[in-house]
């Protein structure tokens, strides 16, 4: 089948997982990336490859008119990672679905993937939906592809678990069954929408447990959790912890060693191992 494709390098996977199943891809929509959270280059590489027109403008419906004239109806649009609500696809396209890394309905929304974590989930997934014109994530569910998660998760290895969990949905039931699961695509009901995450989320509050402050530090991983030490305030990677009665107040320093600070919480304390003055926001000279 021949598709577009509108996305990054996020969920790039599906874009290699359709092509190696046998799709033909006729053009790739993406956007401009900041080179340190969001990148592109992967996704334009296969572009290329295939020779392809490459759009970083915003997706509007003439450029699907103009693809219905060159085309016909019969392809698909395959969208993943892309920010921008896409309209007026169902007189220009057959099939327009949406591939979003949660258990929908759960987690509708930009990047739901620190909450899950911060939270706690004990399943997640990927989910192939039918494009809504209306509300983001709502459309009838197409396919899932779901896994346990546990403790020992972060940002990094679910992040790597959602792109694997939607490459395999795009190389096996979407590549081979899109017509069928088309016809039977059910309605998600009622759901959650999770806002982006803002720095009052990566915050870490020390009056809370060991076991809840860590929990932020791996949902956030390399994005950085951000901790107020007295008057400072520093950008957090990576900490360990442990429980330990004792009487000092949440949130005090209570030793320094070389670069590893470490800080009470209220049953225990938490030791920050890599941290920065600066956040890579800031480091790198980018907006959030």
């Amino acid at each position: 089948m021949k598709f577009a494709f509108a996305g990054i390098d996020f969920l790039g996977g599906v874009l290699d997982g359709l092509v190696g199943a046998g799709w033909t891809p006729i053009k790739l929509f993406t956007r401009p990336c900041d080179g340190v959270y969001d990148h592109n280059e992967a996704v334009i590489a296969q572009a290329r490859r295939f020779r392809v027109p490459i759009q970083m403008s915003r997706l509007l419906p003439g450029d699907l008119e103009a693809l219905h004239a060159a085309h016909g109806r019969d392809w698909a649009l395959v969208v993943a990672g892309y920010p921008w609500r896409i309209t007026g696809w169902k007189s220009r396209v057959r099939y327009a679905l949406n591939i979003h890394p949660s258990p929908l309905p759960t987690g509708r929304g930009p990047y739901p993937l620190f909450r899950a974590l911060a939270e706690g989930y004990e399943t997640w997934g990927v989910t192939a939906h039918v494009l809504a014109e209306e509300g983001f994530d709502t459309g009838d569910i197409l396919a899932q592809d779901l896994f346990p998660l546990s403790e020992r998760d972060t940002h990094e290895t679910l992040l790597a678990r959602c792109q694997m969990a939607a490459a395999r949905l795009a190389s096996g039931p979407l590549a081979q069954e899109l017509p069928a699961l088309w016809r039977r695509a059910e309605p998600q009901g009622d759901g959650s929408y999770w806002p982006r995450v803002t720095d009052a989320d990566r915050t870490l509050d020390f009056r809370g447990d060991v076991a809840s402050v860590l929990r932020r530090v791996r949902a956030f991983g390399a994005i950085e959790t951000v901790a107020r030490l007295g008057d400072n305030r520093v950008f957090v990677i990576e900490a360990q912890g442990w429980q330990e009665a004792h009487g000092l107040t949440p949130g005090t320093v209570v030793h320094r060693y070389r670069r590893a600070i470490v800080v009470a919480a209220c049953d225990g304390f938490i030791q920050i191992n890599r941290w920065s003055p600066v956040s890579l926001v800031d480091a790198a000279g980018i907006g959030r």
